[in-house]
């Protein structure tokens, strides 16, 4: 999907934006399964990101979406809960220059083309440190219609880290929308770099 939909998006209340952390980020943090330095990819305004440093996390968070980043940075300010928020392209994450223990991806994945996967997974790989884990929620294949993001199956994710990762559980979930309380069928991926 190209940036400017996204922009658009953004301009009134997109789907995605429920005003609060997904209850899979919520359970996975309550669990211990988000620790140490974070990376939020694809933070939006910023909920999952505020969520974690709320509970002890050093996290940054990154979105290409300018109007995106200047909420989240407002949120950040409004609740006095430290985040760097950055406006970056996720396919050039290797630039940030830094390291994280954990990397969150809520609804970004299932945006890329074919083509921009392995550039993302790649950059993926030079942020995150050796034993480090991705936590990924983007939707399933499972989920009917064709409105939304493209649908992802289990054996594009295990494909998409085939080299350099090793792939744990996936195991259905819910993707919240602000659309209605039954959300969006899911997959929530646990991925560790080796």
């Amino acid at each position: 999907m190209a940036r400017g939909v996204f922009e658009e998006a953004y301009l009134s209340l997109p789907p995605w934006d429920i005003g609060r952390p997904q209850g899979e980020i919520i359970r996975l943090a309550e669990e211990g399964e988000i620790r140490g330095v974070v990376l939020d990819a694809g933070c939006g305004t910023g909920e999952n990101a505020l969520f974690l440093a709320g509970r002890g996390c050093e996290v940054t968070g990154i979105d290409a979406v300018g109007i995106a980043i200047r909420k989240a940075k407002e949120k950040s300010r409004e609740r006095r809960v430290p985040v760097v928020f950055l406006e970056w392209d996720a396919l050039e994450i290797s630039g940030l220059g830094k390291r994280f223990d954990t990397v969150i991806d809520c609804g970004l994945f299932h945006v890329f083309s074919d083509e921009e996967r392995p550039l993302y997974v790649a950059g993926l790989s030079s942020v995150l440190v050796p034993g480090g884990t991705l936590r990924m929620l983007c939707f399933s294949e499972m989920e009917p219609g064709d409105w939304g993001p493209r649908r992802v199956t289990q054996r594009e994710i295990r494909e998409a880290f085939d080299g350099g990762w090793k792939v744990g559980p996936i195991r259905e979930a819910r993707f919240e929308t602000n659309l209605g309380s039954d959300g969006c069928r899911a997959w929530l991926s646990s991925i560790t770099r080796e």
